[in-house]
């Protein structure tokens, strides 16, 4: 099956396939991408992001913003580190939790507001 001829010429110029394949992102890069995009796609993760970037919370009050059990919100903590978007600090017997820089990048972008 022919390509059409515009996408023929700007794919020559790349140098075919291989010159695209050797344009791409390694897969680990692309798998990290992949991890923010999944981490951000949950509402409640969103939510809790946007809550870190006000202020450093301690679990007790994520927990409280969240309206969920423990068990699920280790869950999503989990997910948000993962992706590199948060950190904890223990102090004592609390973990604090902050955004990262990459985190701040991802909830720096203004949200339209509610309706």
């Amino acid at each position: 099956m022919p390509i059409p001829q515009e996408v023929y010429e700007s794919l020559t110029a790349l140098g075919g396939v291989p010159g695209i394949l050797s344009r791409l992102p390694p897969d680990d890069a692309v798998s990290a991408v992949s991890r923010i995009h999944h981490a951000l796609s949950e509402p409640l993760r969103l939510r809790i992001l946007l809550a870190l970037a006000l202020q450093p919370l301690c679990v007790c009050v994520i927990k409280e913003i969240a309206g969920i059990a423990d068990s699920r919100l280790s869950y999503h903590l989990n997910q948000l580190k993962k992706a590199g978007l948060i950190e904890g600090t223990q102090q004592g017997s609390w973990i604090i939790y902050r955004l990262t820089p990459l985190g701040e990048r991802c909830v720096s972008s203004p949200y339209p507001p509610p309706e």
